[in-house]
């Protein structure tokens, strides 16, 4: 399955970039599912071999509370907290981006051949991409998986430590959570999935553009395209646009050093698309193969250099922007506004920290055998 993530800055017309994107896929055949959290106006009448899909975050965050309250009922009772009626509830902030998840996780279990996202605007669309692992890191940490094979001792403890030890429905509860994050993160990490952002020419689109790649590197995820969005023609006679057009060209070019083929084009219509022929005029095309995935290796040179060297590539991002902390198993990378917690190699725990250094966008950081965990040859 080929999955489009499409993002970018507010207003840059990303929408309407993923509904021409989704239907150059089914006008090439493709079986493809557009899910989005927006009115698709723009794409009118329903059209072969395309399905559209808008989460409902109202209804799942009902049936997901009504449910814990159901596991969780004899605590309640124990408490004497009231019951809450399904009429009664409403979706909290961030149930939105929640809902999209498990769209997202159920597009990855279907038969489609295409599957386009229109994710939030970049900011808000690179932390949700984000929330699956860093949701499995917490669960690890407040309900290690481990501690559910002391369930029989879990009476005695108790009562030894004098409080009560979480009952078995909470583990179960997390490993549940943790299926289905698993589910969803698989589908973000898959060799087929890959990022596109939608920006219109400019200052304030060049630097969004320049965050949500930072984000997007530390995260680990691909970028197969950037299209720059509502491109004025050249010849333009309205004088009052012709600085807009010099802007936007200064912009295109600094984009086409660093995107290369990727970048593409779309034309400003005149008036805001609607209608399959509208979409069609854009020139979006359907994607393409996706471009390999990104590695971050850990090359041995012990020999040389006594050290191993973890290779981690983050193009265009400042050395001054960078931050890197080491917390037992774990590493803390910072770049810009944006961190990642990743969990260290199995060859790399038994090591410290040597250094580090940006070099043709990689971040590397050298690690020296630690003579106390590292085995010794005789």
């Amino acid at each position: 399955m080929r999955t489009l993530l499409v993002t970018g800055p507010g207003g840059s017309g990303r929408t309407t970039v993923a509904a021409a994107t989704a239907l150059s896929a089914a006008g090439e055949g493709h079986r493809t599912l557009l899910i989005s959290a927006d009115r698709l106006d723009a794409l009118g009448a329903e059209h072969a071999n395309l399905t559209l899909r808008r989460p409902t975050p109202a209804d799942e965050f009902r049936d997901d509370l009504l449910a814990l309250q159901n596991r969780a009922g004899s605590a309640l009772d124990l408490l004497g907290a009231g019951r809450v009626d399904g009429e009664e509830l409403t979706p909290l902030p961030g149930s939105d981006e929640l809902a999209l998840l498990r769209a997202l996780r159920d597009a990855g279990r279907s038969a489609y051949d295409t599957v386009v996202v229109d994710l939030p605007p970049a900011p808000r669309a690179l932390a949700l991409l984000a929330l699956p692992e860093q949701l499995r890191r917490y669960l690890r940490r407040l309900l290690p998986p481990e501690r559910q094979a002391a369930r029989a001792l879990r009476p005695m403890l108790g009562r030894i430590a004098g409080v009560p030890m979480p009952a078995a429905w909470l583990y179960e509860t997390a490993d549940r959570w943790d299926t289905e994050l698993a589910a969803v993160q698989a589908v973000i990490e898959d060799p087929g999935t890959t990022v596109r952002l939608v920006a219109e020419p400019g200052p304030a689109g060049a630097d969004a553009v320049s965050a949500a790649a930072t984000g997007l590197a530390l995260q680990g995820l691909r970028t197969d395209a950037l299209h720059a969005n509502r491109v004025l023609p050249d010849d333009t006679a309205d004088i009052w646009l012709t600085g807009l057009v010099a802007q936007q060209r200064k912009t295109l070019v600094e984009w086409a050093q660093t995107y290369g083929d990727a970048l593409g084009g779309l034309p400003h219509l005149g008036r805001d698309p609607r209608g399959a022929d509208d979409l069609a005029a854009l020139g979006v095309p359907a994607p393409g193969a996706a471009p390999a995935p990104v590695q971050w290796p850990v090359v041995d040179a012990l020999a040389d250099e006594g050290v191993l060297v973890w290779h981690i590539p983050l193009p265009g991002v400042p050395r001054e922007e960078l931050g890197l902390i080491r917390r037992g198993d774990e590493l803390v990378v910072t770049a810009g506004t944006f961190r990642r917690i990743v969990t260290l190699p199995s060859a790399l725990r038994r090591c410290t920290v040597a250094g580090a250094g940006l070099r043709e966008g990689e971040l590397r950081v050298r690690f020296a055998p630690d003579p106390d965990l590292w085995p010794q040859t005789r």
